[in-house]
């Protein structure tokens, strides 16, 4: 089910640039790790690279917990920080470029390149 449910969370993680228009970024905080079987700290520290990068997305483990993606399409750059564990994990923007990213808010468009970014529950 992690397979399944990580890439949609990276999807959803971030809000995307392009557009002329910008929207508040979306974090998610503590949403829970579903898995069918009970996680370990392996299968989720394996499921969130693969996930991330079936979607384009570089993954880079940073510590126990903590992984970096990074998204680079044409021009724009977004990075964010996942924390995990064997029951949560969060995903946190870092850092864009090309994004027009303001402390708050960053370009909203539903598409940079063939990358869907929009909202999701559990964010900040």
């Amino acid at each position: 089910m992690l397979r399944r449910t990580l890439p949609l969370i990276l999807l959803f993680a971030m809000l995307g640039a392009g557009g002329c228009r910008t929207a508040p970024v979306s974090n998610v905080v503590a949403a829970p790790v579903t898995t069918i079987q009970p996680a370990t700290m392996q299968t989720v520290e394996a499921a969130i690279p693969k996930a991330g990068n079936g979607l384009g997305w570089t993954m880079e483990p940073r510590s126990p917990g903590k992984v970096e993606g990074v998204l680079a399409l044409r021009t724009h750059r977004a990075v964010v920080d996942i924390d995990y564990d064997t029951k949560v994990y969060s995903i946190k923007y870092k850092d864009s470029v090309n994004l027009d990213y303001n402390g708050k808010t960053i370009h909203k468009n539903s598409t940079v390149g063939s990358k869907t970014w929009t909202g999701r529950s559990n964010r900040t």
